[in-house]
């Protein structure tokens, strides 16, 4: 397995990047923008980036968007559309990617799982190998959609700790601060080296040994990611629990990413704990 992105795989990253910083939400009053949102949506949909599958895509290559929309807080559906348009893929049929589902109240903010059916009626359909290639794309895109969370959250922290000052010296200087965010940046190395073993193993590895691979990355980058935005909310200070500070939108995204398709320690008999 080779880890390294390819040039055609790294300009999809910056585009999708860029995607998310142009339009995705700067700020918790920006979720209810409508016109930015109907611009996001626009762009998203003609990227075809929803229909990766049918197109010939890897895994990798989904798992690199779902992690740059999950860093940019992107509140259009990607997951829902991505995974429905696999299916039919496997099913040999059409499929009509749209929006029209309408969003269910929740903690996530950014409506990420606007779409997303955990266990599809049509999954009988295919054969045991083909549903796990499924499962296993769907572990790993929730897995992307951790990473991006925790990236984001984390960077908000650290760009927090560079301006906001006290005794004279901004806060990251001080050793107690730094040290929270080198370990959040640790956690999130880790996880994307799990990750990347997931997205790759959904085409490369037998069906239930890519299901495992995501299972392990899911449980690793759930605990990561959670971790990461509870310490970018602990660097905010008193401002980190107001709702005007945006750490606690990656947070919602990630308990929601968490509970799609979840995976517990009983799953995976690797003595983690």
């Amino acid at each position: 397995m080779d880890v390294r992105l390819t040039a055609e795989q790294q300009q999809l990253r910056e585009a999708a990047a860029k995607l998310a910083d142009d339009l995705g939400p700067g700020s918790v009053q920006e979720l209810s923008d409508e016109s930015r949102i109907t611009r996001l949506e626009s762009t998203v949909a003609a990227t075809e980036w929803r229909t990766l599958r049918s197109d010939g895509a890897t895994g990798v290559e989904v798992a690199i968007i779902a992690e740059e929309f999950g860093r940019g807080l992107v509140d259009v559906p990607f997951l829902g559309p991505v995974l429905a348009d696999d299916l039919a893929r496997r099913l040999g049929r059409a499929v009509q990617v749209g929006t029209e589902e309408a969003a269910t109240a929740g903690v996530d903010l950014t409506r990420s799982t606007v779409g997303v059916v955990e266990s599809p009626a049509e999954l009988g359909e295919l054969s045991s190998g083909e549903a796990l290639r499924w499962q296993a794309l769907a572990l790993a895109a929730t897995s992307a959609d951790l990473v991006g969370a925790a990236r984001g959250a984390h960077a908000l922290a650290v760009d927090y700790a560079k301006v906001r000052e006290q005794y004279g010296s901004s806060i990251g200087s001080y050793q107690a601060v730094a040290h929270l965010l080198a370990e959040g940046l640790a956690l999130i190395e880790g996880s994307i080296s799990v990750l990347r073993h997931a997205a790759w193993a959904v085409d490369e590895l037998d069906p239930a040994e890519a299901v495992r691979a995501g299972q392990i990355a899911k449980i690793y980058c759930a605990r990561a990611a959670r971790t990461v935005c509870e310490t970018a909310i602990q660097v905010h200070g008193g401002i980190g629990n107001t709702w005007e500070c945006l750490a606690h939108v990656y947070l919602r995204r990630v308990l929601t990413s968490t509970e799609l398709w979840p995976v517990g320690l009983e799953d995976i008999d690797l003595g983690l704990s």
